[in-house]
Order: C-alpha cells, then structure tokens, then sequence
C-alpha cells in the first residue's frame, strides 16, 4: 500500500491554491479534520472518497459555501479569505456542482450567463443576441446541440449537466472543480468533456475533479487525494497506485466492484409486460417483458427513451397508445395505481422524484406504505418508529437517528431509503433508473447485492443504467434501446458492451 505523501511536482513548487489544516464541524459531525491540498495549475487533481467522507465539504469550504472552523487558504503563496462564492468567482474558482445550480424556467444562455449578462449599446439594455452567440459556441465546444433559447426544465439530466459545465467554462476560470461532471453522460459526451479538460490543463488551468470512476481517475488524473472520514488519508500520483488500492484507501476494507452474482436460468411468472408501448415523451412501440427472479437490463444511449419507458409503465407519463400488464392485469392509471399494484420507481433523480428531502428518514421510509401499516387511517407512533428502525438496520442506512433529515444524508444513504420506502410497501416490481448514480464503489456493491437479494426472494427488476459494466455483470438479459424504440434484445451468452453499443448506435 503506498505510503501518505505529498507529491511536489518539480516545475511548479507553488500551488496555485492551498488548503492548510482544513477542518468543518457540524453538529455531531466532523466533517473535515485538518485536511491539506495543494492545488498546481495544468493539472488535474483527482479527489477521491465514499459519500460522506468529505469531499463535498471541501469543495463548499474552497467555494466560500460554508466556512472553516480551523485552517488556511493560500491563492499564489498568499494567504486569503473566502467568506462567500463571490470571493471565490473573483480569485478565478469555478464549481460545477453534482446537484445542479440551474434557474428550471430560464433558458439555456441564460442560466449560463445568469448574474454576468452581456451589456447592450442601449443603456439599461441586455445583448440577448450575444448571450446567445457566446452560449452557442461553448456548447458546440461541449458537442451540445440545443437551441440556447431552450428552457432548462425541458431538458433531461446529461443535458443540464452540459449546461453546468459550459456555465463554469463560461467564466474563464483558473481553478476549475468538477463535481462527478460525467454521471449523466453518455460516452461520446464524456469523451467530449475529457478533450475539454486536457485542453484546459495545457492552458494553465487547475482542475479539481471528483469521481466514484476509477477508470476516469488514471486518464485523467496527475495526482489523487483520497479522503476518509473527513481526513486525509493519502496523496499519490496514479502511477504509484492501483484500483484495488485505491478503493481499499477509500473504504478501508475489501470490496468486491465485480458485482458477480448467480444469474436466473429458471425465471418466473411474468411480472410485466408492454405491448406496443408509446407516450407523450417520445417512445413509441416498446414491448419487453419482466419476469420474477430475473434483473432484466434497459441500455441504450442517452435520450434513446430508457427513462421515457420507466415513467411512463409507472403511470408518471401519459400512455397514448398500447399497453402495460402487471402480473397479467392491464395498468391503467397514474403512479398511485401503479404503487398499490405494487410496483416500485426508484427514479434517476431520487432528490427531485424520490425524497422529500426537509422531512426525516423516518417520514421518508414510510410515505409509500401509509395505508398498508394503518389500514384505519390512523397513524401510530410506536409502529412508525419501529418499522423505519427495523428498515434502517436491514438497509444498513447510516443516519445518527430516524429522525434525521434525508437532505443531511450522503447519496447512497439516501438511495437505500428509496429502496426502503418500497420495500415496505410490499413492492414486487421494481423499476431502477441509474441506481448508481453518483454514489460510491462501496455503496454500489451494497445496493447491487441489495437489488440481488430482491430477485432471489421473488421479486421482478427492470434495472437502466449507463454503466455498461453494471449491465452486463448484473443483467440477466438486456433490451437496448435507439430513437424512442427497442432496438433488440441481448440474452445472456449474447451479452457484452460491444453487442450493447452495436445495437444502440447502429441501424442493422
């Protein structure tokens, strides 16, 4: 295991920005604990961790979101004070966050120029028409091709990342931190942003980049600071290092990231089925079946209608023509028909579709099976607490008390509470839109064995994800999908990345 040591590259012994013996204290919690990185200009800097180890806090300490209980920051070998974003903005630092700081009902140009509008000729005036040139060009840059007029809200969740990072590219800044920027992208639009990124590095720029992809972390990477517990726990170059290493550094124990699992051979009833299924949204003549015992996967590129079909079998868009059967009934109705039939939506965007995020662990755990637990109407109590208490230690959810509030949480806690909230629901078919989105190596492989203990005990997955991987170590069978239909259908021994990308890039 490689020894904790900082690495000093030798043509730049001054770091562009410094964080001294960082430390955050919240109630009950120490987030950070005399934490110290040196950032250098034209290189990327990999900071690496499970959710809650501190990363988060870092950044909001760098960003002048929250600030330090102890420590320093030096900008150039001076020592400053970021007491807010705009002291921030002003010494060059830019943040694209994971949770987007997007306006939904403003359009593309501008919520990227948004505070910063161009000055028109008229006095008191806007240049809507610059804004607009300027947006084109950092989203041609980004391989976007979007009218810039294009409100936010209408845009799908790879599309509003897009727009974050050409915001933060916007502001020609010098230190650039980059909040797991490819979690809703496809390939090509990753590889887009990484000739992004090295073009930016040969410019001089620093860039502090936080990712749960290890593959990511030795392309991209020139240094790696993992964090632990709120401490640092070791900086090293890539090359001194390996992926088991570093996930060992990370979680501080073994951890098996193949996701192996005994797949179905045998599957049972047929839990869902779609005839010739079309929407609002854009996806037309999908039929796939789902049987009980088996993790059937959805793939596809990004906008090739993998959500689109997840919403609209659970009644969150209008079906206009065909139909969905659960269990050999027609569904008919919105997400509350769905619910009571038993099925189960753990959306891509489990803050905005899947939590009440000002209300508790408990409240959240329970919402979906109100009237299952008090059939009367009248809630007690004793069997709230108890019944979240016993999905608490079942789900392993870490959370200081029942009574915490979800939004405090790290996003794999806060994707085990959605499963949770299901799971008490007596749900029988579960819909998994990007289950791993933006959670840690560790939490994956607990909810992968979570999803794996569903299908064993007779329940039915519908699993969409991005990662290739996941779906081909995980998925018993995979429908990919193109423009809004089922392209083909990969069996078991059929299933590879290659066969997944042939289909959902290629018309045979």
């Amino acid at each position: 295991m490689p020894a904790a040591a900082e690495v000093t590259p030798p043509d730049r012994a001054t770091p562009v920005l410094e964080l001294r013996g960082i430390s955050k204290l919240f109630p009950g919690v120490r987030a950070l604990d005399d934490v110290s990185i040196p950032i250098h200009a034209g290189e990327v800097h990999m900071l690496l961790g499970e959710n809650g180890a501190g990363k988060s806090s870092l950044i909001k300490v760098l960003y002048g979101a929250y600030q330090a209980d102890a420590g320093e920051i030096l900008h150039q070998g001076r020592k400053v004070t970021i007491a807010s974003p705009a002291d921030a903005r002003r010494l060059g630092i830019a943040v694209i966050f994971q949770e987007f700081s997007l306006v939904p009902f403003l359009d593309i140009a501008q919520n990227i120029f948004l505070g910063r509008e161009f000055a028109s000729r008229i006095p008191g005036h806007i240049d809507h028409l610059g804004m607009h040139a300027e947006a084109r060009k950092l989203l041609e840059l980004l391989g976007m091709e979007q009218d810039t007029h294009t409100k936010v809200h209408q845009l799908g969740v790879a599309q509003q990342q897009l727009v974050e990072i050409a915001k933060a590219l916007s502001q020609h800044a010098r230190i650039l931190v980059m909040d797991e920027p490819t979690a809703a992208l496809s390939d090509h639009e990753t590889e887009r942003l990484f000739k992004v990124i090295r073009r930016l590095k040969q410019e001089g720029v620093a860039i502090v980049y936080i990712s749960h992809r290890l593959a990511e972390v030795f392309e991209l990477g020139d240094r790696i600071t993992v964090l632990r517990d709120g401490r640092k726990v070791s900086s090293l170059l890539p090359s001194e290092t390996t992926p088991d290493e570093l996930v060992h550094l990370m979680v501080g124990r073994a951890v098996d990231t193949s996701y192996a699992r005994e797949f179905c051979d045998r599957p049972g009833e047929l839990a869902l089925e779609t005839t010739e299924l079309g929407s609002d949204r854009g996806i037309s003549g999908v039929n796939i079946e789902v049987r009980t015992g088996e993790i059937v996967g959805l793939a596809g590129l990004v906008g090739a209608g993998r959500t689109e079909v997840a919403r609209a079998i659970f009644g969150a868009d209008k079906v206009t023509h065909g139909q969905v059967r659960i269990f050999g009934e027609p569904l008919n109705g919105g997400p509350d028909v769905s619910a009571r039939r038993g099925v189960a939506l753990i959306p891509e965007n489990r803050k905005q579709e899947g939590l009440a995020l000002i209300r508790s662990v408990q409240d959240n755990l329970l919402l979906a099976s109100l009237a299952r637990l008090f059939p009367r109407g009248w809630f007690d109590p004793a069997i709230g607490r108890r019944v979240s208490v016993e999905k608490i230690d079942e789900l392993r959810i870490a959370t200081p008390s029942p009574l915490r509030l979800v939004r405090y949480l790290s996003g794999g806690n806060q994707q085990k509470i959605v499963i949770g909230k299901w799971l008490n629901a007596g749900c029988r078919l579960f819909i998994f839109d990007e289950p791993t989105h933006g959670i840690d190596v560790g939490a994956k492989a607990e909810i992968f064995t979570l999803i794996g203990e569903l299908v064993s005990k007779g329940a039915a997955v519908l699993m969409i994800s991005s990662e290739l991987p996941e779906i081909v170590h995980v998925c018993d069978r995979v429908y990919v999908m193109r423009g809004g239909q089922v392209a083909g259908h990969l069996t078991r021994a059929e299933l590879t990345e290659a066969n997944i990308l042939r289909l959902a890039m290629h018309h045979e």
